[in-house]
């Protein structure tokens, strides 16, 4: 087999030819038909998380095998391998974890740490073929393009799970989406699919102009801090749930500035930086400031039903073939992406 792997950070990605495995026991065998580009490849790949304060969090090594929005086809199963056969086309959920933390035992696998993620920490998507442990990590994607359907893995499932976070909204309760990249993309459609209105927000006007293609009609300039004290009137003293997919430190105070007393920001984005503010405000405004990483299986099991019925609109996908893989880290991490990068095999 063919994969992509990991040297010095932020290098080209080397081409290695490798033994192509054989499954055992439970584990399934996919030969990689499509495997989105994500930002946390590019963390990965650069080896370090931006913590703020010149700090930082390394987290990169020689020979990972990068790529965690994978779609395939089953080529080979394992002897105990029972509800999946060779031929099927499946979605594959990444985010596995040990099993026996406790973490898994609330089947919340994707917090398990260092967990069996693949991409991550298991060999993922940036190679021609990839060993999945369990045929329960297999997801039937319906009628949805193989390119888009590789992107509910991650970009999907970490809007849905997101926007899960916010289910509890009475009449008038608004929110904002702050980043119309990739995934803030999958968000606007996803959010639009569950009845809600997003105001959208976002540095790069030809990000919001796709965004209002898409049907938003209430986009605005997060660079232009007066935007907050507009988005505040609008809504009678700010929105009930900020969504932050970028995660920077310029976007995460955007998102705050927007609340409403006892609103929530829900913060997403991984780009990097430090919150800094006064501790008694917290509790003054009566804020809720929550992370979500990703989903959980269950969650992947619910946006993937939602998909297969036909209720989440499409995102813009750029489709490159897998050997330019070097090429399209670099053009997402210097912005130039438009919606989704996904490899082919």
């Amino acid at each position: 087999m063919i994969s992509y792997e990991t040297a010095a950070p932020g290098a080209p990605l080397l081409e290695v030819s490798s033994a192509t495995p054989h499954p055992k026991g439970s584990q399934v065998l996919l030969k990689m038909v499509a495997c989105g580009v994500c930002h946390s490849d590019i963390h990965l790949h650069d080896g370090v998380f931006d913590l703020g304060n010149d700090k930082q969090l390394e987290v990169g090594r020689a020979g990972q095998v990068l790529g965690h929005e994978i779609f395939g086809e089953v080529v080979a199963v394992g002897e105990d391998v029972i509800d999946v056969q060779v031929g099927d086309r499946r979605v594959v959920y990444p985010w596995i974890g040990c099993g026996e933390c406790a973490s898994c035992r609330r089947d919340e696998e994707h917090l398990c740490t260092p967990g069996r993620g693949l991409g991550t920490m298991a060999k993922g998507g940036f190679a021609d073929h990839v060993l999945v442990p369990d045929g329960r990590y297999l997801f039937d994607k319906g009628s949805v393009d193989d390119a888009l359907a590789s992107t509910y893995a991650c970009s999907g499932l970490t809007a849905y799970s997101a926007l899960k976070k916010i289910a509890d909204r009475a009449a008038g309760d608004e929110v904002l989406i702050i980043g119309a990249g990739g995934v803030g993309m999958m968000a606007i459609q996803i959010a639009m699919s569950m009845g809600i209105d997003p105001i959208v927000a976002d540095i790069d006007p030809s990000k919001l102009e796709l965004a209002k293609s898409l049907g938003v009609k209430r986009v605005f300039d997060s660079s232009d801090r007066a935007q907050a004290k507009a988005i505040k009137g609008l809504c009678e003293g700010g929105v009930l749930a900020a969504l932050d997919f970028v995660g920077a430190e310029s976007s995460v105070n955007f998102g705050l500035s927007c609340l409403r007393k006892g609103g929530k920001l829900v913060i997403v984005g991984l780009f990097g930086g430090a919150l800094n503010m006064p501790i008694p405000f917290i509790p003054m405004n009566a804020r809720i400031i929550q992370g979500s990483y990703v989903g959980s299986l269950q969650e992947m099991s619910e946006l993937m039903a939602l998909v297969r019925a036909g209720k989440i609109a499409p995102i813009q996908i750029e489709e490159r073939p897998l050997n330019q893989v070097s090429q399209a880290l670099a053009d997402l991490k210097a912005g130039r992406a438009k919606g989704r990068i996904v490899l082919r095999g």
